[in-house]
């Protein structure tokens, strides 16, 4: 049987919705009013940092923890709400962890099969063989799990998490434990079969760079809630605050007080529409916003280079400004600036973004 019917979706999916979702551990609220809405065929990333709450969510929608607050509802039908909820088993929901999960004692064949109990023999061979040669792995179907390496083990898990054809699929810093080359080449080839097979899947990571290069969407989480979502471009250009402008990566970062619609920065000025003059402001500024041109051009501020460090196509540059501010510069090839080197800097607007400080609101 080809591969594209026996990985074919039924039509008329809705996908997850989840509104409302609220947990605390004793006093401690951990999920504050999440909404979720993830239709078929779409990746999204659920990103944050350690305790933000994301891996509580995401156990509330596998049925790993009792609901206290709100409704999730998968395809449409509702599988918990405060007072009922289905078990995990019942919600056809597919998961994949850090650590793999796969069963010790099961060859590889019989851990895909795993979720296939009760159907005809002949149906969960022809499954079982038609996933393995999709994540590339039917020579290793009497193998034990202990046999294989990382990469291996990660797509046994898939195959056997996608065996069952779940409505939904989870994945909870599912490559986090595989080194960075075989990282990305089995997360690509898991979200290529995710997106051939249209599951709506929802991945948790802490890892910004692993979010933008496969999420439809980002749902950036911090201290239990959901503070933006969009997609990669619309984070990354338009950050609704401090946390989310911070999150794609280092940053300089100025506590300063604005004019009337800018601020003056120690590398060039920053738009800052709808704040008043006068009000003390956070201005974070992107190492890729920063240009450097020859000193004497009267362009920008004069600067220093402290350090520079060639990383193959990127340049990264530490600069001393005139009051002694140090910041870092991330520029493309070619930069003819060395160490201890007078320069000037330029501010591209499009990469600083001003928020008003805590408090001052």
């Amino acid at each position: 049987m080809a591969a594209a019917a026996i990985l074919a979706r039924e039509p008329g999916r809705q996908g997850l919705r989840v509104s409302g979702l609220s947990h605390r551990y004793g006093w401690r609220r951990v999920v504050e009013n999440v909404d979720l809405v993830i239709p078929p065929g779409e990746i999204h990333c659920l990103v944050g940092p350690s305790g933000c709450g994301k891996t509580t969510t995401l156990r509330l929608i596998a049925g790993l923890e009792t609901i206290q607050e709100g409704e999730i509802a998968i395809d449409g039908r509702v599988v918990a709400r405060p007072g009922a909820m289905l078990p995990p088993e019942a919600r056809r929901v597919g998961l994949m962890f850090q650590d793999f999960a796969l069963f010790p004692h099961l060859r590889v064949e019989e851990n895909v099969a795993f979720g296939l109990a009760g159907r005809p023999k002949a149906e969960r061979r022809a499954r079982v063989a038609e996933l393995l040669r999709r994540v590339d792995m039917e020579r290793h179907a009497k193998s034990w799990p202990h046999t294989l390496s990382g990469g291996e083990q990660q797509r046994v898990a898939l195959a056997r998490a996608l065996a069952p054809a779940p409505d939904l699929m989870l994945l909870d810093e599912a490559f986090s434990a595989l080194d960075t080359t075989l990282r990305a080449q089995v997360r690509e080839e898991t979200i290529a079969i995710l997106k051939e097979t249209g599951t709506p899947t929802l991945l948790v990571t802490h890892d910004a760079e692993e979010a933008v290069r496969v999420g439809d969407r980002i749902h950036a989480m911090e201290g239990g809630r959901i503070v933006q979502s969009g997609t990669p471009a619309e984070l990354y250009q338009r950050p609704l605050d401090l946390f989310v402008a911070g999150f794609f990566g280092p940053v300089n970062r100025f506590s300063l007080v604005a004019g009337p619609g800018w601020v003056d920065t120690p590398v060039g000025r920053a738009l800052a529409p709808g704040i008043a003059a006068g009000t003390p402001v956070e201005v974070v500024v992107r190492p890729e916003g920063i240009d450097l041109v020859p000193a004497g051009t009267g362009r920008g501020a004069r600067a220093t280079v402290v350090e520079r460090r060639d990383l193959g196509p990127v340049h990264l540059v530490w600069l001393r400004l005139g009051r002694g501010e140090v910041v870092k510069v991330r520029r493309a090839l070619p930069l003819p600036f060395g160490p201890g080197e007078a320069v000037e800097v330029v501010l591209d607007p499009a990469h600083a973004f001003v928020y008003p400080s805590p408090g001052a609101r």
